[in-house]
């Protein structure tokens, strides 16, 4: 629909902002944020370390600043990326694309492509993709697993585990390729594990299994010294219990008696280090369905004075079921097994639109649940087509699928080895980490608990660390409703420890680090679609590209409607664009100016090299933490921006600007001066009919500065000054 049109939706509230920004007009509403201070008023002073060598990263905005698409409710696609929409989210600013992978969350095989061949010609095993008759692709979907191993996933909890679900015909099969044909190493080196959670602590002393083919001729039954074996996997150990050693394995249903009297244990484990190497269900017509383990059911508990086994195990096919978790998880799977409800917005539906901008995009291969021959042919696909590649990210969120550092390299190997042969100068990245905290492990030989460190070694070790051709994480700091100002205030902070948890790890010197979706916390919340979600996406891209970062894409780009957050406390969206129920868009919200701020008034919108400076303030509060950032970069014009964020949403702070560097200079002539907060954004929650008024626009300005001048930033808002300095 036009602009008109969409502004008539909104109501005439919003008229009039909404025409000055979706149409262009630039306000000069006489801001008066340069003025001598009030009476009695402390003028705080931003330094700029403007010495040449004193630089600290250099970007151009039209690589380095994007945005991130993803799954979408079945039959959304066309209303989202509808000529309206796009040219709406265009209007932000942001550049290139991240394509994210729902289907790697939910632990589903993606087919990128609705064509390919299945390795069995009925229609079921390892399917590769291949290009469509028609010739683009709009839509793509996400199968569900027959052989999947965890109660739980991150993303569509409609699926269960096949150990705990009661069924004997159904069972969980770990991934082949962590076995020895294509890891080159033992099958020892990689252990596969089945995790149990009891609830509580309970009497153990005996455990069931009922093994498929393959079964584990070698394991070990262990339980957990710490308190939490997967939310705090770095405080414990696992403990084989005494007769928990197992080297004749012989499959079957069997019962082990693993101690003379029971323990109180909560997580047990059966760690697989060699396979019968046996014909699953699925025959012997491929070699894969004989690798690997495979049970049917787990039961673990005690044995009564009657000799019985009394099981504390719930068997159930839902996610009522004793929850379990697995090292991996076979990706076979037929097209019976396609997921309806959700779909992939197809490749050529995303990288031939204008949503592009023809820049060169992220995009992932399925990696924890595909095939290394199928993610070879998607980016085959993408270069015959044409399509700019900035990377290709192997998977998504290991550590969100409790996959070991060590399995996760010894994939990204294979899926590297397979990508190189169809694009051999396309940079491929990870570990796709969904957070930028340092993530743990269990302990190692060593006692190494440190994820990435492990990461890079192992690559290392194999002389592979040299093909990482860039480092991908997500940045979700927080689990909020609203965005208070102590959080805001430890951003910068929080960065800054994430460059330094890089460097302790071992990351490679000099390779790229991208964000490659972020947004202030992980769910819907009010704080992203008000002003302090505005201001934490200033105050984060600030301190990321100071510090060195790459890249950043915000998370998401695709309207969505309000929904409410996880505890029912208030309505949110992680988008700049709330929409309604059919994916319109109603009206920008705050993030869509905070967007806008920094791609077309602190930045040259017109791209080019811009090169960072650090900037120091003077301006802190009662427990001296700084409460107004600054961020200064030089634009490709010759041009100075500082984008300038107050934290502080009970006081405006008036400051003067120093740019040190053979001597002490500042803005002089003509500076644009843009600033947004709460005087031009106000939230108002009503459920799923929530709105802003006002809703912008941008207040801008044209003033006169000397070096001495004083600017003030509203308090809670963010300020972007550009100009020259002399």
């Amino acid at each position: 629909m036009s602009a008109d049109r969409w502004i008539r939706r909104c109501g005439s509230v919003y008229g009039t902002a909404l025409r000055a920004c979706f149409h262009g007009a630039i306000a000069l509403y006489g801001l008066n944020m340069v003025a001598s201070p009030a009476n009695g008023q402390t003028v705080g002073q931003i330094t700029v370390d403007a010495r040449p060598s004193a630089s600290t990263n250099r970007f151009d905005p039209r690589t380095a600043l994007g945005a991130s698409v993803d799954s979408q409710h079945a039959g959304s696609i066309p209303y989202i990326y509808s000529r309206q929409n796009v040219s709406q989210m265009l209007s932000a600013g942001w550049q290139p694309v991240s394509y994210r992978l729902y289907t790697e969350l939910s632990v589903q095989a993606w087919h990128w492509s609705p064509t390919g061949t299945w390795s069995d010609p009925t229609g079921a095993g390892y399917f590769t993709g291949s290009a469509p008759a028609s010739g683009s692709i709009i839509d793509s979907w996400g199968f569900r697993l027959p052989h999947r191993g965890f109660t739980h996933d991150q993303a569509n909890n409609d699926d269960y585990s096949r150990l705990t679900d009661g069924h004997g015909h159904t069972y969980w099969k770990s991934d082949p390729y962590l076995s020895s044909r294509y890891t080159g190493e033992p099958d020892a080196a990689h252990p596969q594990w089945i995790v149990l959670d009891l609830g509580q602590r309970v009497d153990v002393d005996a455990i069931r299994i009922s093994w498929a083919n393959p079964y584990a001729v070698s394991y070990q039954v262990q339980y957990w010294t710490g308190p939490q074996a997967m939310s705090d996997p770095a405080h414990g150990g696992w403990q084989t219990f005494p007769a928990g050693a197992i080297d004749r394995g012989e499959g079957r249903d069997e019962v082990r008696k693993l101690a003379a009297s029971p323990d109180l244990v909560r997580f047990v484990r059966i760690l697989m280090t060699a396979s019968s190497n046996t014909w699953d269900t699925h025959g012997n017509s491929d070699p894969r369905n004989a690798m690997g383990y495979a049970v049917d059911e787990v039961y673990v508990g005690v044995i009564g004075a009657d000799g019985s086994f009394i099981d504390d195990v719930v068997h159930e096919p839902d996610s009522g079921q004793t929850v379990t978790w697995v090292s991996s998880v076979d990706p076979w799977h037929s097209s019976s097994d396609q997921v309806i409800d959700q779909e992939q917005p197809g490749l050529d539906q995303v990288l031939g639109s204008p949503i592009a901008r023809h820049l060169p995009a992220m995009v992932p291969v399925s990696m924890l649940y595909g095939t290394p021959d199928d993610a070879a042919a998607e980016i085959a696909y993408l270069v015959k087509k044409g399509y700019p590649l900035a990377g290709v990210e192997l998977g998504e969120e290991p550590d969100g699928q409790y996959i070991v550092p060590e399995d996760y390299a010894a994939l990204w190997i294979q899926w590297a080895t397979a990508i190189r042969r169809v694009a051999p100068k396309v940079p491929l990245g990870g570990p796709v980490l969904q957070t930028t905290d340092a993530v743990a492990a269990w302990p190692d030989s060593d006692g190494d608990t440190s994820w990435l460190h492990r990461f890079f070694r192992y690559l290392s070790l194999r002389g592979a660390l040299g093909r990482l051709g860039f480092l991908s994480f997500e940045h979700y700091p927080f689990s909020i409703s609203s965005m208070p100002t102590d959080d805001l205030v430890a951003e910068p902070v929080i960065v800054a420890r994430f460059f330094q948890m890089l460097k302790l790890a071992g990351a490679p010197a000099g390779v790229p680090v991208y964000i490659t979706e972020y947004n202030c916390a992980a769910n819907y919340n009010e704080a992203a679609v008000d002003v302090g979600g505005a201001d934490w996406i200033g105050d984060f891209l600030g301190s990321f590209l100071t510090d060195g970062g790459s890249g950043a894409f915000y998370y998401e780009y695709e309207p969505e409607p309000l929904e409410p957050s996880p505890s029912g406390d208030c309505w949110g969206v992680l988008s700049m664009f709330p929409s309604d129920s059919l994916n319109d868009i109603r009206f920008p919200s705050a993030q869509y100016f905070a967007a806008r701020l920094i791609t077309q008034d602190w930045l040259s919108p017109g791209g080019g090299e811009h090169t960072v400076y650090t900037a120091a303030s003077s301006m802190t509060n009662q427990l001296g933490q700084t409460i107004v950032t600054a961020y200064a970069a030089k634009r490709p014009d010759g041009r100075w921006g500082l984008l300038v964020i107050n934290k502080d949403f009970t006081s405006a702070h008036a400051f003067r600007v120093v740019f040190h560097s053979t001597r002490d200079s500042g803005f002089r002539g003509s500076v644009k001066v843009s600033v947004f907060g709460p005087d031009q954004y106000g939230w108002h929650p009503n459920g799923v009919e929530g709105a802003a008024n006002p809703d912008g626009p941008i207040q801008e300005a044209r003033e006169t500065v000397a070096p001495e001048s004083t600017f003030t930033v509203p308090a809670g808002a963010m300020m972007a000054v550009t100009g020259s300095v002399r």
